[in-house]
């Protein structure tokens, strides 16, 4: 009952986060889409697919085995769907930065938001590829070994997730030079918060599970 209610909150933070981000990116940065001429655009397919296409669905993914009805089984097929599809919309956000880069002749990852960003990345992909050993018949035993590993692991590279949303909001604004009394400064600052919130209440949803 508790992981629950903390569930209801991750959604209701990450439909907020989803809100808040297309608010900015439609009313004041222009607009979304990749094969625009105008770099500005084309951006923006890279924070809206790192936060929904991403981050929003790994979440999704954490916690589709308490909020997903069905088979353990069932569950397992959702959890790992849900993060494929998550990694597909990530490398099409990743690839929209660095066009971005070239339009606009920036130089590649070098900030530590795309450090952070890259790592994560490729570590979640081989997160991924590594639970494909539970989707296969096994050892019940070596399965329960690894499982921990597994769960700790994923928790810990959400959260690097959020990290590196949260650093590249704040690059972002230095970039655009916004003035802390600005409209659309308060706005990024409420959207970093809500997706901070997010992060948090999924990891809370996953923990009071283990004691449910």
């Amino acid at each position: 009952m508790r992981s629950y209610s903390t569930s209801v909150l991750a959604h209701l933070f990450g439909i907020i986060s989803i809100i808040l981000l297309l608010v900015w990116l439609l009313h004041y940065r222009e607009g979304i889409e990749y094969d625009s001429d105008n770099p500005l655009r084309v951006f923006n397919v890279h924070p809206f697919l790192m936060f929904f296409g991403f981050i929003f669905l790994v979440g999704q993914a954490i916690m589709s085995y308490h909020t997903v009805p069905g088979t353990h089984e069932t569950q397992k097929i959702v959890h790992m769907t849900l993060h494929f599809i998550a990694i597909i919309l990530g490398i099409v956000g990743i690839c929209a930065v660095f066009k971005f880069h070239d339009m606009v002749n920036l130089v590649d990852v070098y900030s530590l938001h795309s450090w952070i960003g890259i790592g994560t990345f490729c570590l979640v992909g081989l997160q991924w590829l590594f639970g494909l050993t539970f989707m296969f018949p096994g050892s019940r035993q070596s399965r329960a070994s690894l499982a921990p590993w597994h769960i700790a692991g994923g928790r810990a590279l959400f959260y690097m997730a959020i990290c590196a949303a949260l650093t590249g909001l704040m690059e972002r604004t230095a970039m655009l030079k916004l003035q802390p009394h600005q409209r659309e400064s308060h706005l990024i600052n409420f959207l970093g918060l809500s997706i901070l919130l997010f992060g948090v209440f999924v990891d809370v949803t996953v923990g009071l599970a283990h004691f449910a």
